[in-house]
């Protein structure tokens, strides 16, 4: 078990390992903080992989939401892959956010299936074709509804 950062940045592969390792230990908090914290300084070529070996490791265990939430907080200037799927988790759930507050304040009943429909599209490119369309949306069906298709050219 690594607590120490300076203990944990003298073999980094070692105390992702070790982090695995004890993903069931009551002090995996404490475990996990060292690793982001010994990963700060690191190049993102050798943080990288860490993070994500890190994330496949703990799996489904209830460690892995508490290292998602430290490389979203400590790591957030990594690019690595588990970090983009944070900040798109972020993004998508501000649009939904949007739209659902452009058809309130608009006085647009958004039924349970077209709140849940917006909150659980996971499209940044529908979610923001949705946010375009609220403003003016006077249903929420308006929302969702197709492009007009380019009239053909005779």
């Amino acid at each position: 078990m690594i607590t120490d950062v300076a203990e944990a940045r003298k073999d980094l592969a070692l105390t992702t390992l070790a982090a695995i390792t004890h993903a069931a230990d009551p002090d995996i908090g404490a475990i996990l903080k060292t690793l982001s914290t010994a990963l700060r300084d690191v190049p993102e070529s050798i943080a990288d992989p860490l993070v994500e070996l890190t994330a496949q490791g703990l799996g489904n265990r209830p460690a892995a939401q508490q290292w998602r939430n430290l490389v979203a907080v400590d790591l957030s200037f990594h690019k690595s892959f588990m970090a983009e799927e944070i900040r798109d988790e972020g993004r998508t759930e501000g649009i939904a956010q949007g739209i659902l507050l452009f058809l309130a304040q608009a006085g647009v009943d958004v039924s349970d299936e077209a709140r849940e429909r917006i909150t659980t599209c996971g499209d940044l490119d529908t979610l923001n074709r949705w946010l375009l369309r609220a403003p003016t949306a006077r249903s929420a069906e308006d929302v969702f509804a197709e492009e007009q298709a380019a009239p053909q050219p005779k």
